[in-house]
């Protein structure tokens, strides 16, 4: 029986998983919206929320938990200073998956996984000083 089994295991052993997810909700901070297969999308999705709930926290140890599962400081700077405060207002349901069709090579059924407050995330990102510099 598979009782309280909730992980997707992704065909790879746990500290591979662990890396994956991490590296890809790097990359979803940074970007705001990444293509990636249906089953990476699903699985990052818990990921990514919980990370968006410690940047709603924003103390000291809701960063350093952040830090220690995602290992790249610009990336959670950029967490806590944009991606939390603009989901300050929302209970739940940080990111957005939406379903592309299969990919080309392989057939694999691909998707978009997205913040789902990326304008107010974009106006941030715009109204920060070092873009008035550029």
């Amino acid at each position: 029986m598979r009782h309280r089994k909730k992980t997707v295991k992704l065909q790879r052993d746990t500290a591979h998983r662990r890396s994956l997810l991490a590296n890809l909700a790097c990359s979803l901070i940074e970007h705001g919206r990444i293509r990636t297969t249906l089953a990476k999308a699903k699985a990052l999705r818990p990921v990514a929320e919980k990370m968006v709930t410690l940047a709603k926290r924003g103390d000291l140890h809701a960063r350093r938990q952040a830090i220690a599962f995602l290992r790249q400081k610009e990336n959670v700077k950029k967490l806590f200073e944009e991606v939390g405060p603009a989901s300050k207002d929302r209970q739940g349901g940080y990111c957005r998956i939406t379903k592309l069709g299969a990919r080309v090579s392989d057939s694999a059924p691909m998707a978009y996984i997205e913040w789902t407050d990326i304008e107010d995330i974009a106006l941030a990102n715009s109204a920060s000083p070092a873009s008035e510099e550029a």
